[in-house]
C-alpha cells in the first residue's frame, strides 16, 4: 500500500486534521505527521503528553474495505502487531501490546493507539488511526503513571521520519497481506491474526492484580476474542469477560 505522508508543523489533532478532509481527499490513502498537537489526546478524556519535536505524533487513513464491521478489531491488533514490528528493529525485549492496543515496554507505556472506524453497511469504509510514540523525549512530566521513551531504553536518539517510514511499511504490509488473504479463507485468516496478537499480549502468562466495578482481584489473561473481549479467569477459575474500559490493569 502506498500512503501519502504530509507533515505539518503544529495542528490540534491529526485524527481531527485527517476527519476534517473533504470526502475526495479522503478517498485516498493518508498519513498526517506533526510536531506538535495542542490537544493530543488518548482513549476517553486521557490526555497525551509530547514535547515539541522530540516524538511521533501521526495518524494514518485507510480504507481496509475487506474487513467486516463485526471484525474491526482486527484494524486494531494489525495496527498493535505493526507498530512492535518496527520498534523490535530498535529494542531487543520487553515490547509487548497491552489490551487492547498499547505497546508497552516492561511496565511501562511506550506507545499510544486511537482508532476511529467509520462503516459503510457490514464492512468498513476507512479506519483513521491516531499514534503518539514516544521517541527521543528524554524525561516526561505529566501525572501519566508510566511513561517511556525509545531515548530512556536506547540512550541514543532515534531517527524520527526513519521510524515513522518503518511503522508505516509494517502497517500497509501487514494491512495489504491480510486483506488479500481474506478473500481465500477469512476465518483462517482472522484466526491466524488473532493468534499472533495473543501471543504479544502483556500480562500474557501468570496471574497479576487488576480492577473492575467491583473491585480488585488476581487473574490470569485467557484470551482477547474477535470482537476485542479481554477473557480473564481469577483465583477461583471463573471466567471473567470485559470490554474496553469495563476493567484496569494495576501495574
Amino acid at each position: 500500500m502506498n500512503f501519502r505522508i504530509i507533515h505539518i508543523t503544529e495542528t490540534d489533532s491529526t485524527n481531527r486534521w485527517l476527519s476534517d478532509l473533504s470526502e475526495a481527499e479522503r478517498e485516498a490513502d493518508i498519513v498526517v505527521a506533526t510536531d506538535y498537537q495542542t490537544a493530543g489526546r488518548g482513549c476517553g478524556t486521557n490526555r497525551w503528553e509530547s514535547l515539541r519535536g522530540q516524538n511521533l505524533l501521526f495518524s494514518i487513513l485507510a480504507h481496509p474495505t475487506a474487513i467486516l464491521a463485526r471484525r474491526q478489531f482486527a484494524v486494531s491488533m494489525i495496527t498493535a502487531l505493526a507498530i512492535t514490528d518496527a520498534l523490535a528493529k530498535h529494542i531487543d525485549e520487553g515490547l509487548s501490546i497491552k489490551w487492547p492496543n498499547d505497546i508497552y515496554w516492561h511496565d511501562r507505556k511506550l506507545c499510544g493507539i486511537l482508532i476511529e472506524n467509520r462503516l459503510s453497511g457490514d464492512r468498513l469504509r476507512e479506519s483513521i488511526i491516531g499514534v503518539g510514540l514516544n521517541v527521543n523525549q528524554e524525561a516526561f512530566f505529566s501525572d501519566a503513571p508510566n511513561p517511556v521513551s525509545l531515548f530512556q531504553i536506547t540512550g541514543q536518539e532515534t531517527d524520527r521520519n526513519g521510524l515513522l517510514s518503518e511503522v508505516v511499511e509494517a502497517f500497509g504490509r501487514r494491512l495489504q497481506d491480510y486483506c488479500q488473504e481474506l478473500q481465500e479463507n477469512a476465518a483462517a485468516t482472522y484466526d491466524h491474526l488473532n493468534r499472533e496478537y495473543n501471543c504479544r499480549l502483556y500480562r500474557s502468562r501468570g496471574f497479576h492484580a487488576y480492577r473492575d466495578k467491583d473491585g480488585t482481584f488476581e487473574a490470569e489473561l485467557l484470551t482477547v476474542e474477535d470482537d476485542g473481549t479481554l477473557v480473564l479467569s481469577d483465583r477461583d477459575r471463573r471466567q471473567r469477560r470485559y470490554a474496553f474500559k469495563e476493567v484496569a490493569f494495576i501495574i
